[in-house]
């Protein structure tokens, strides 16, 4: 590939009428330099990692130079921010350049975070600085290598700019890649200027883009509607599995697709407590931890209502319809997360009392202050070992002698011996669901801090490579295996607009 012009670049979303979004092109930066190309994501996109890195690649990755058949724009949407409806937000930093079709032959957005002002920019510079988008790049590529649904990272740039924030900090650029861009607030966006023409046109559109089979049933917008509820219901049972804490979990951040998107305030959990919360500007504890399932379910009933004309001419039996629709949620989701974190325990055959069993290891984890991903990949090392390795310093050996203690790693032990299988094959299973390494905020902060006060790519370059190998065997000697110091805790986090 030698020039843009060999990218088969279209832009399906331009296609739609006008008021779904303002046509902008990216601003000029004065110089910009890829600090960070995913080489195996070009590949898949049928891209050259050798012609994205040099002149004309960087041109074309950064929006300086635009492709034929890309059409940028930046699309509008609405949101509930906090609870509070924003009848108006759109990409105020980001445009759609177009979509690219993968080697599996799927449409993926071509989407720039940091690339100007748009007309939705309000009073912002439509600028991004270094740390967010080095953030969402680790955060984002680190979910899809244990296979969370995500958008995607292509590249990180630097775009030569300083931008004023609290402080002055270097300009940047994220290239992200995405199944799509549509939210909820996508649908508010039309809902609130009672536009049901437009609610229709976008309902199609994403029917078409992501659940065709809904066409081959009696009331497609219906199953539209059932297929994102059962979507979102798997997805937030990833986060909850995981620790995952989104942070800002706004109508306008619910992707459609299905992924998660917009990772602001992002952070994963240390030790476990269920109200836990990282985002600097959550000061009511909305999207805590434990709130997370209910929360999607609050945004998916304001999906529901932007849909009601879709689903029947009747309002009454519309809305009778779409409450049996979301009640279906607390099920799927229970159904979904149940199944994920008994896998990290080891249980592989589901037994009724199967749940109670792991609502009481998070019990033991919160009263205990415990950490949470670490207690459940060292739990195969208790079961196949039975005792306490010498080699440990003193807070796993107060960590795994916490838990080999209770009443809950009786029943635990009492439990596994159902399954029929060796102790040494459990744990072998349990190390694939439970990943011994991921983005501890400490870690992250120093790496992200080394490239923007000092220049230096390498820690962010390394931590990365550590967290592309999650499921790789890992001692009690790794640094991924030792919660914070209580100097090292990182206790907020921040967005990045």
């Amino acid at each position: 590939m030698e020039d843009p012009g060999q990218i088969r670049f279209e832009n399906s979303y331009a296609v739609l009428p006008k008021q779904f979004y303002a046509k902008v092109k990216p601003e000029i930066m004065p110089r910009v330099n890829v600090i960070k190309l995913n080489k195996n994501l070009a590949e898949e996109l049928n891209l050259n990692p050798d012609w994205l890195l040099k002149d004309e690649g960087t041109k074309f990755l950064s929006g300086q130079r635009i492709a034929p058949g890309s059409e940028p724009l930046a699309q509008a949407y609405a949101g509930h921010q906090f609870g509070t409806f924003v009848p108006q937000l759109g990409d105020g930093r980001a445009l759609l350049l177009g979509e690219i079709t993968d080697k599996k032959g799927k449409k993926m957005d071509f989407q720039l975070k940091g690339s100007g002002r748009t007309p939705f920019s309000r009073n912002g510079d439509g600028r991004a600085t270094l740390g967010p988008v080095l953030r969402e790049y680790l955060i984002s590529e680190y979910m899809n290598a244990i296979n969370i649904p995500t958008t995607r990272s292509l590249a990180a740039i630097t775009t030569g700019e300083t931008v004023i924030r609290e402080t002055q900090l270097p300009g940047a650029l994220l290239v992200r890649v995405a199944s799509s861009h549509v939210r909820i607030g996508t649908f508010q966006y039309f809902y609130a200027r009672q536009m049901n023409a437009e609610i229709k046109i976008l309902a199609n559109y994403i029917i078409k883009r992501h659940y065709p089979s809904a066409l081959s049933k009696e009331n497609p917008y219906l199953d539209l509607f059932r297929n994102i509820v059962e979507r979102q219901a798997d997805l937030i049972s990833d986060w909850m599995s995981i620790g995952f804490i989104h942070g800002v979990m706004n109508t306008d951040n619910t992707s459609l697709s299905g992924e998660t998107i917009d990772y602001g305030p992002c952070a994963f959990m240390d030790r476990f407590q269920f109200d836990k919360v990282y985002s600097s500007i959550d000061h009511t504890r909305r999207y805590c931890y434990q709130n997370q399932p209910k929360i999607l379910l609050w945004n998916l009933s304001r999906l529901a209502e932007t849909m009601l004309i879709l689903i029947d001419t009747n309002i009454d039996s519309a809305i009778k319809k779409m409450e049996e629709v979301l009640g279906e949620f607390p099920k799927l989701y229970e159904g979904f997360w149940v199944t994920k974190m008994c896998s990290r325990l080891g249980l592989l055959k589901k037994k009724p009392s199967d749940r109670s069993l792991v609502e009481n290891f998070l019990k033991l984890l919160h009263e205990k202050n415990l950490d949470f991903n670490t207690s459940f990949y060292f739990l195969g090392d208790l079961l196949v070992e039975g005792q306490l390795k010498k080699h440990m310093n003193q807070d796993h050996q107060h960590m795994m002698k916490t838990i080999q203690s209770s009443k809950w790693y009786n029943t635990w032990e009492k439990r596994l011996t159902s399954e029929e299988i060796s102790q040494k094959e459990l744990k072998k299973l349990m190390r694939l669901k439970n990943p011994s390494a991921f983005p501890r905020n400490h870690l992250v902060e120093k790496a992200l801090n080394s490239a923007i006060y000092e220049g230096d790519i390498k820690p962010f370059n390394d931590l990365l490579g550590e967290l592309m190998n999650p499921f790789m065997e890992r001692s009690l000697q790794d640094p991924f295996a030792h919660p914070p110091k209580p100097s090292e805790e990182v206790t907020a986090t921040f967005c990045g607009t």
